[in-house]
């Protein structure tokens, strides 16, 4: 997909936590099926989160996740969005950085499971929309499949303990609740 058509989407801290679907946000990243961005406060909320809820984790291993992303995604990083934070009105003033985020590097999408945090009437102004990963992947899907194809390739490839054949990691994203994702990957599962 050219740079021009390519998504920028903000990745919010809740899509980043659940370690699948980052992996393959990244996955599709990298193959330039969309342009990944976040901050490191976004980074911050999401290792926090998952060192609260799993203390059982490794804090390096998670730091070095963290690191690794934004090598593998250098542009991916977001900052000077600081400024437009207080004359942003959202429903959880905490997510203010996301949408500033956003704006400031001209991203069209704020991906995440809390729709409600980022309300359209919030986010129009501005030529952004939230997008849940499911509908977003799903999208990427329907304008790029082969894109997308590669990137979960990628991603199935790199799950070796347990390696998942095409049909399991199909069904591994309806657990996750990617159903529509699963829907279209369904009939191309010999390709991934």
């Amino acid at each position: 997909m050219s740079e021009a058509a390519r998504p920028v989407a903000v990745l919010d801290a809740n899509v980043l936590y659940p370690a699948a679907l980052r992996h393959l946000l990244i996955w599709l990243a990298v193959v330039d099926a969309f342009q990944a961005q976040w901050t490191d406060l976004i980074q911050d909320e999401w290792t926090r989160s998952l060192l609260r809820d799993r203390p059982d984790l490794d804090a390096r291993r998670i730091a070095k996740t963290r690191e690794l992303m934004d090598a593998k995604l250098s542009s991916a990083l977001v900052t000077g969005y600081e400024p437009l934070i207080g004359g942003l009105t959202l429903p959880d003033p905490d997510d203010r950085h996301v949408l500033a985020a956003a704006i400031h590097s001209g991203a069209t999408i704020i991906v995440t499971k809390d729709l409600g945090h980022f309300p359209d009437l919030a986010l129009a102004p501005y030529g952004i929309a939230a997008r849940h990963p499911d509908e977003f992947i799903r999208s990427l899907f329907d304008k790029d499949p082969d894109a997308v194809i590669e990137g979960v390739r990628s991603h199935r490839a790199d799950l070796v303990n347990p390696p998942r054949s095409p049909a399991d990691y199909v069904a591994a994203l309806e657990t996750q609740g990617l159903l529509s994702t699963a829907e279209a990957l369904r009939p191309v599962a010999d390709r991934i």
